[in-house]
């Protein structure tokens, strides 16, 4: 087992294990990965330790760990203690038995993982299409007020005119009241009058909250510089690809990116000054 801090931590929401979950790599990669992939968390898989471990040298090694990587099987970097009280940030090493992408990896570091899919069996039985939420409601608005009873072409029509309240957070209750009050009479076309209050009362874009500091911080996997995800594609810095940085620009920062970049900051020189485990 290795220094708390310093071993593998599995990612989440991973496929189950299966006979084949390493045949898109190499022989030698999908080999060393099965072996990582059945250690506990916790266990190292340094380059060194796997050396002893493996028939495979440290070079070797090293170079398989990177393109598992690349592959999106791995990622090192640094995480931030939640709920410690303190700036400390600690080195982790995430295995994925399930490959991801950089954009993947890019939400992982966030602690905004994407839900996992869930596909339907290919032979389940198609029932009837599932009514959204907008059209449910405007199908029932009749009942309210029945001056205001839609066909379902209407309801089919007005539901993507509803659907931006409910996205601006509108709740049901709200939405009957701005569309029920204050009728005419009579009404003549139901679902022209529902069609400009619909665009005429949009409710405004809700204020986004300030973005999040990062959980945590990737490194690259060649020189163990830490950077942004989307400058880590792959795992790998520009300058380890044989790239030229980017120009620089003179747009300036928003506050919560100078925010974000300074918790980034802050955790490269912590986890520099401390090495030693927790």
């Amino acid at each position: 087992m290795a220094n708390p801090g310093y071993g593998k931590r599995s990612a989440p929401d991973q496929h189950r294990r299966t006979a084949h979950d390493f045949a898109h790599l190499p022989p030698r990669e999908a080999a060393i990965a099965a072996y990582v992939d059945r250690l506990p968390d916790g266990a190292d898989i340094s380059v060194k330790t796997l050396a002893k471990q493996l028939p495979y040298g440290q070079c070797a090694l090293r170079t398989a760990l990177n393109n598992l990587q690349r592959a999106g099987h791995l990622r090192r970097g640094r995480e931030h203690l939640a709920g410690s009280g303190s700036r400390r940030w600690i080195t982790r090493s995430w295995w994925s038995r399930t490959a991801r992408d950089d954009d993947w990896w890019a939400a992982f570091t966030r602690g905004d993982v994407p839900e996992p899919e869930s596909a339907q069996p290919p032979d389940a039985p198609r029932g009837r299409p599932t009514r959204s939420r907008a059209h449910i409601l405007l199908a029932a608005l009749g009942r309210t007020a029945p001056a205001l009873s839609l066909s379902q072409a209407d309801c089919a029509a007005l539901a993507p005119l509803l659907a931006e309240w409910f996205a601006r957070g509108a709740t049901d209750e709200y939405v009957r009241q701005a569309l029920t009050s204050g009728l005419p009479s009579p009404v003549h076309h139901p679902a022209a009058l529902l069609r400009t209050r619909l665009v005429d009362k949009l409710p405004p874009e809700p204020v986004r909250p300030p973005a999040r500091p990062p959980l945590r911080i990737l490194e690259c996997a060649k020189c163990g510089t830490p950077g942004r995800p989307e400058a880590l594609p792959g795992g790998i810095c520009r300058a380890c690809r044989g790239e030229r940085a980017p120009s620089s620009h003179n747009t300036p920062l928003s506050a919560p990116e100078v925010h974000s970049r300074a918790a980034e900051i802050r955790g490269a020189m912590t986890t520099r000054r401390e090495r030693t485990p927790v």
